[in-house]
């Protein structure tokens, strides 16, 4: 995948939309968790079971540059606000332009089933708070 994803092309299209470090914890870094994103996609995990994955498996960890012994695994509401913040700019979107697949589809929290169970996980009230904002 490394040859196949244009990873520094789409950090590329999310970097101007993500949080930058200087309010409250630093921000995990935006090709970290767009690689969490494509592991949720290629395995269909919800948010809780790849933070859970990250954690069992040194193959997928090695894949997103994690490391144990320095740093923990992004928590599962860590990984939903990244998902949700693909569907609410043009980079989640079918407009992306360029004639290339979106990454998400705004307003729908359960593409894919990463929400599968969403009002069992912490993330459900995010996902509400979301809803009504729209």
């Amino acid at each position: 995948m490394e040859q196949v994803v244009p990873w520094d092309k789409l950090c590329g299209l999310i970097e101007p939309y993500y949080p930058k470090a200087g309010n409250g914890r630093p921000p995990v870094g935006v090709e970290r968790l767009l690689r969490i994103y494509f592991l949720q996609q290629w395995f269909n995990l919800s948010d809780p079971a790849v933070e859970e994955a990250l954690y069992d498996s040194a193959v997928m960890r090695q894949f997103v540059g994690i490391d144990l012994g320095c740093e923990p695994v992004p928590d599962e509401i860590t990984v939903c606000r990244f998902r949700h913040l693909l569907g609410r700019t043009a980079v989640g979107r079918a407009d992306a332009g360029g004639g290339e697949p979106a990454l998400g589809e705004p307003g729908r929290a359960d593409h894919h089933g990463h929400d599968r169970g969403r009002d069992h996980y912490p993330c459900a009230e995010f996902d509400q708070e979301l809803r009504a904002a729209a």
